[in-house]
């Protein structure tokens, strides 16, 4: 059982493994989305109502949080993109499918960060236009979705707004983290190689 884990963990590690950190993190970011979106339909069972019906359609943005570092071991900008563009098309289905009572559109909040994180500052058309996209559904598409699959209660409403702030406000401590460690790491190295050539 442990060899098979550390098989595992061994695999997983070479999938996201790439030269460059902003596409590491972008994989590493896709794959622990992927690998949460199984257990939402129980979250969403034991904390909320036994109707879940409308998250089984939320797993059609998996395939796209996989395939982000097949994607950018293609082409690395196209696989960064890919990482926002797979969250803003879930959020959009997922506010459609339980409606913007939910409060599900606070994923757009992290989706938008990344989008700002992912690209360096020469990068700035991908930036503005992934957040812009971010942002404007948002303001777009807020009013526009209709009656949503599901209804619920108030107390059901009010257990699915605490699930998914919880949920996004992670996801975004999380991001914002693990780009903190690669920035620490980039000014480790730049001290390291200022000391290299001082010596």
């Amino acid at each position: 059982m442990t060899s098979l884990l550390g098989t595992l963990v061994t695999g997983i590690r070479a999938y996201i493994r790439h030269p460059d950190p902003r596409v590491a993190a972008a994989n590493a970011v896709a794959l622990l989305v992927a690998s949460n979106q199984p257990f939402y339909p129980l979250y969403l069972f034991w904390l909320v109502s036994h109707d879940i019906t409308p998250v089984w359609f939320t797993f059609l943005s998996t395939p796209f949080f996989l395939a982000v570092p097949i994607v950018a071991r293609w082409n690395a900008t196209a696989g960064r993109a890919l990482l926002p563009l797979a969250g803003i098309g879930n959020t959009v289905l997922s506010a459609w499918l339980f409606g913007t009572a939910s409060a599900v559109e606070i994923f757009l909040v992290p989706c938008g960060v990344l989008a700002l994180l992912l690209f360096r500052p020469k990068e700035r058309f991908a930036r503005l236009l992934l957040t812009g996209l971010a942002f404007g559904a948002f303001l777009l598409l807020h009013d526009a979705y209709g009656p949503p699959m599901a209804t619920y209660g108030a107390t059901e409403y009010a257990a699915l707004v605490r699930l998914n702030l919880i949920s996004a406000s992670t996801l975004t401590a999380v991001v914002v983290l693990l780009f903190s460690n690669l920035l620490a790491d980039a000014e480790r190295s730049g001290e390291a190689a200022g000391g290299e050539k001082t010596g």
